[in-house]
């Protein structure tokens, strides 16, 4: 299986997960990890961390997911690329803590400027380069990696 094949599918869960998702193991073992993406959550958000795990790196991110029935939820994620025995990367994993409320106050100001640049674009690609553009400028605005950046939210 390739590392893009793991990095998206489901392959752990545990029981706070489903107890705060309503989902089941059998609903998401071996689904891809879109299954739980809120329509709120920018796209671009999601191409800067798997870029960043896939070039074998940690990554700190705020993440509104969707429950089963349609609610939502928010995490503090730190996600980071698991290495094989060869330094080869294998999988990811994903920690999720509750988030601090001022932090996801300002990551729904922000996630909502970048969620309207990317509907601006009838094709979802060009949406998502743009608002990663767009991201890309503010984080040089303020002089700030992402990582940096998500720490002072």
């Amino acid at each position: 299986m390739s590392c893009e094949m793991l990095s998206r599918a489901v392959l752990y869960v545990n029981q706070t997960l489903l107890k705060i998702s309503d989902f089941t193991e059998e609903d998401l073992i071996g689904q891809q990890h879109s299954i739980v993406r809120h329509p709120d959550m920018p796209r671009c958000v999601f191409k800067l961390l798997w870029e960043t795990i896939q070039a074998g790196q940690e990554i700190f991110a705020y993440v509104v997911n969707l429950t089963k029935f349609g609610d939502h939820y928010w995490v503090f994620a730190h996600v980071t690329p698991s290495f094989g025995p060869d330094g080869s990367i294998v999988g990811f994993h994903s920690n999720r803590r509750a988030p601090d409320r001022a932090g996801v106050q300002s990551a729904q100001a922000l996630y909502k400027v970048l969620l309207e640049e990317e509907q601006r674009y009838a094709d979802r690609r060009k949406g998502m380069l743009s608002a990663t553009e767009l991201l890309q400028s503010m984080l040089a605005d303020k002089g700030k990696e992402y990582d940096e950046f998500v720490f002072t939210l």
